[in-house]
C-alpha cells in the first residue's frame, strides 16, 4: 500500500541482512528475542516500520518500510551500533565465548530495495560470506 506525505506518494521497502562478525553462530533464542525487541524500538524511534524480523544463530534479516527522507546507511550504522552495545551489555558472558573484542556485527551488510529480490538472493549473500569465511579460515590454518 502506498503512503503519502505532503505532496509525495511512496513505498520504500528495504531488505537488510546483518551478519555476525566472522559469521559465528553466537545467537541463542533469548538473544534473538531481545534483539527483536531492541530492533523494534529503534525502528519506532526512527519512524521506520519493521515489517519482518527473521534471524538465525549468525545473522538477522529485516524487511523495513521507510520514508524517502530516511538515509538507509545512517539508520543501519545506528542499528548496528546500538544493538551491539545492548547485546554485549546484556549477554556479555555468552558473547565472550565467541569474541574477545567488543564486536558483534561484520563490518558490511546487505541492503536491497524491494522488488525483484528473492529469498535466493538473500540466501546467496549469506552463503557466499559463509563460503568466503570458510576459505579464509582454512587458508590460515
Amino acid at each position: 500500500m502506498l503512503k503519502s506525505h505532503y505532496h509525495c506518494l511512496y513505498k520504500v521497502t528495504y531488505h537488510l541482512v546483518l551478519l555476525t562478525k566472522d559469521q559465528k553462530n553466537c545467537f541463542n533464542e533469548d538473544m534473538l528475542v531481545r534483539l527483536n525487541e531492541i530492533t523494534h524500538e529503534l525502528c519506532d524511534k526512527a519512524d521506520i516500520k519493521l515489517v519482518e524480523f527473521n534471524a538465525g544463530s549468525d545473522h538477522v534479516y529485516l524487511l523495513l518500510e521507510a520514508h524517502p527522507n530516511v538515509m538507509p546507511s545512517r539508520f543501519v550504522n545506528s542499528l548496528k551500533t546500538v544493538t551491539s552495545r545492548f547485546m554485549r551489555k546484556e549477554f556479555g558472558g555468552e558473547l565472550a565465548k565467541f569474541y574477545s573484542e567488543k564486536v558483534l556485527w561484520a563490518r558490511g551488510y546487505c541492503l536491497l530495495t524491494s522488488g525483484d529480490v528473492s529469498d535466493k538472493t538473500i540466501a546467496d549473500y549469506i552463503g557466499k560470506n559463509t563460503n568466503r569465511l570458510n576459505k579464509d579460515s582454512s587458508a590460515s590454518e
